[in-house]
């Protein structure tokens, strides 16, 4: 959910790229002089805080705004957009997206262009808008985060990409060899909006993308909007029933009650028989330990979009 627009005037802004160099099919540097010679006329100050290791994009991102940037770009997938989310999110430091991985959902989301000049072009001519992340334990989410199944299907894509490069035919591979080897589901007990579930699962996935959501052709996009926490749950147990609903996920026939069942809530806490697991955010995996606490921040980011975007036009007056 995004609120009303406002201007910007980036002349009076100091802006700062993170430059992630391990992010997407190119070399992010490449890029660095365009980035630089396409909006130096257009800011106050300009520099660049280049990372070579994700884990360090968070803390670029926090060292930017600290050094006084007003306007802190990202450029990379979606695992960079959220570190720097994560690291913006609750401040008024305007966050700027421009794609450079391999699906980029969050750029997509935002419409700000699927190309780097077309995203640089909103970075000029958009406006700022609040609008709502996920949070887990405190770690900001703008897409998804997931349980079980998905982290493991992250660590096999790592080792597919490793030897095949980086695409989506090699993504889409390594959730069938995941799946292929899944063997024990889960056991979460859920307390949706005070009301306490069990269920076993393999997969557990928090959804806060709309766009992703119309993209897989999955229910609960409406919901998103509403600013509202959507989490699917994987019926099928065994490989075989996994890897159909996967197939069926794919040409968008999923079916709800047969494939997935879906909750919609204001906020879950989720707890599991293993109080450390490994989980995704966004396309990124890291270790938590639970229980696992999801909310919705309300207006938490800033970020720049485009000016004429669909909700621009439906908040105008007529």
């Amino acid at each position: 959910m995004t609120t009303t627009a406002q201007n910007l005037t980036l002349s009076d802004c100091k802006v700062a790229l993170v430059l992630n160099g391990a992010s997407g099919k190119a070399d992010a540097h490449a890029n660095e002089d365009k980035i630089r010679e396409k909006l130096t006329p257009h800011v106050r100050a300009f520099v660049t805080y280049p990372v070579s290791n994700g884990a360090n994009i968070a803390r670029a991102a926090q060292r930017a705004a600290l050094d006084g940037a007003d306007v802190v770009i990202a450029l990379g997938g979606d695992g960079t957009q959220s570190a720097v989310a994560g690291a913006l999110a609750g401040s008024d430091t305007v966050m700027g997206v421009l794609p450079g991985g391999t699906f980029n959902y969050f750029a997509r989301e935002l419409q700000v262009g699927e190309t780097l000049d077309a995203a640089l072009e909103t970075l000029i001519s958009g406006s700022v808008r609040r609008m709502d992340v996920g949070e887990v334990n405190g770690r900001i989410f703008l897409n998804n985060a997931s349980f079980g199944v998905y982290p493991k299907i992250l660590e096999r894509r790592e080792a597919v990409y490793k030897r095949w490069g980086r695409s989506r035919v090699a993504a889409y591979w390594s959730v069938l060899l995941t799946l292929w080897d899944m063997r024990d589901p889960m056991h979460l007990s859920l307390t949706l909006d005070g009301k306490k579930r069990d269920f076993h699962t393999p997969l557990a996935f928090v959804a806060r993308s709309a766009y992703q959501l119309e993209n897989m052709g999955l229910e609960g996009a409406d919901a998103v909007r509403d600013g509202k926490l959507v989490l699917f749950l994987a019926k099928g147990h065994a490989p075989r029933q996994l890897i159909a609903a996967a197939l069926r996920l794919a040409i968008g026939k999923v079916v709800r009650g047969q494939d997935f069942d879906l909750l919609i809530a204001d906020e879950i806490l989720i707890e599991t028989r293993q109080p450390r697991r490994l989980l995704a955010f966004d396309g990124e995996k890291e270790r938590a330990t639970g229980p696992f606490k999801l909310r919705v921040m309300r207006d938490a980011l800033s970020v720049i979009v485009p000016t004429e975007s669909p909700e621009a036009k439906t908040a105008a007056p007529e």
